[in-house]
């Protein structure tokens, strides 16, 4: 929006030669950075009191940790905070004609909508479950899906109209056509090794990247700080990433795919981190709100959706590493419990609770120092995975 604004001003008059500033990308990333920091800042105690006054305070389940129950009535769904200051920064400092922050975007409030459903079933029902998981995951896949079939085509032409002529000279090839090598499954730490996906297999791999993205972040949200600092270090390397991807020159230096436009990604990647850090000034431990589903379920989709763009969704596994291994604690343990229950009678454990972080306090550490511990663990995964850049 204010590029636009100071492209027009530059129009009327030598004048306003000083907006030309604003044609940088870097220095409007970190513009959108610095805004939703301040936004989230400002706006976090408002907001943290509105939630109070309206009672929508976080269930705890009588299931889980015995230390968490004084957490019970801890304000949710402040992730509504962090998205409005993504929203807002992002549409203030973008290109607005640029689809692919378009698109993030939309998947990113989309999810952010369902969680907010689930949220505030948690909080009006009383009903720690919220959202039932047959019902998220078709919501889920519905948004993850259109995306999946926008982004094959999206990221194969480079503008809406080339996206469109293309998605119908797919229909009339009877569902057969080959995509560019951009288009395909990239290694790192190989130079231009990339496996044809074809459109459908382009569809499942970034339809699973996004869902699971999405609700990985989710399960990780369940100590204080622990979901919002390694969506923001994974945000802004992936920002880098954009960065790279989006500039002809960088993208043939370092062997990446060239991807038109994608370089703008970089505007959304900064607000996010602008928008975590604010979050965690109030939720840091003791947490004063927590961001509930509304948030964690949509910065994992954004996180996913920006990796399919830039290409590197093997890449966000080694980064988003944390992730990961709670999503595979809370499957092999799910998975392992009933397995031993058909067979014995009785379900058996492999962890002492899942996911993986509450295995770690019931094995005497303390929550803090599970945070602060897998913070550095995903600082290392994101030095890795930037490593990439460069060494093919």
């Amino acid at each position: 929006m204010l590029l636009s604004l100071a492209q027009w001003l530059q129009s009327l008059s030598p004048e306003f030669g000083v907006f030309r500033v604003f044609q940088y990308l870097t220095f409007r990333a970190v513009m959108a950075a610095l805004t939703a920091l301040l936004m989230g800042l400002i706006a976090g105690p408002y907001v943290i009191r509105r939630l109070t006054e309206l009672k929508i305070g976080q269930q705890v389940r009588s299931y889980g940790m015995e230390t968490h129950i004084v957490k019970s009535g801890t304000p949710t769904m402040g992730g509504v905070l962090i998205l409005l200051s993504i929203a807002v920064s992002t549409l203030l400092w973008f290109d607005l004609s640029n689809r692919f922050v378009w698109i993030v975007l939309l998947v990113t409030l989309g999810f952010g909508a369902i969680g907010w459903v689930d949220d505030w079933r948690k909080v009006v029902n009383k009903d720690p479950e919220g959202m039932r998981s047959r019902e998220k995951y078709f919501w889920q896949s519905v948004i993850g899906l259109v995306a999946a079939l926008y982004l094959v085509f999206s990221i194969s032409e480079n503008s809406n109209m080339r996206v469109l002529e293309l998605f119908f000279k797919w229909v009339q090839s009877g569902f057969d056509l080959s995509l560019p090598p951009k288009a395909g499954l990239l290694l790192p730490f190989f130079k231009e090794i990339s496996y044809p996906l074809g459109v459908f297999g382009f569809v499942l791999l970034t339809y699973l990247v996004i869902v699971g993205s999405s609700n990985a972040v989710n399960l990780t949200d369940g100590l204080d700080g622990l979901a919002i600092m390694p969506v923001v270090m994974v945000g802004s390397a992936l920002g880098v990433f954009a960065y790279v991807t989006g500039s002809s020159v960088f993208s043939k230096y370092l062997f990446l795919p060239h991807i038109p436009g994608a370089g703008e990604l970089l505007i959304f990647c900064a607000a996010m981190a602008g928008a975590g850090l604010a979050f965690l000034w109030f939720n840091a431990h003791p947490a004063q709100v927590f961001m509930g589903d509304v948030g964690a379920l949509a910065l994992g989709a954004a996180l996913g959706t920006i990796a399919v763009i830039v290409r590197q969704e093997v890449v966000l596994a080694i980064m988003g590493g944390i992730f990961v291994v709670e999503a595979l604690s809370v499957m092999v343990q799910v998975s392992w419990f009933k397995y031993t229950k058909k067979k014995y009678g009785t379900g058996r454990r492999i962890l002492k609770m899942a996911p993986l972080h509450h295995h770690f306090e019931k094995s005497g550490w303390k929550e803090t120092q599970v945070v602060v511990r897998f913070w550095i663990i995903t600082m290392l995964l994101c030095l890795v995975g930037l490593s990439t850049l460069k060494l093919r």
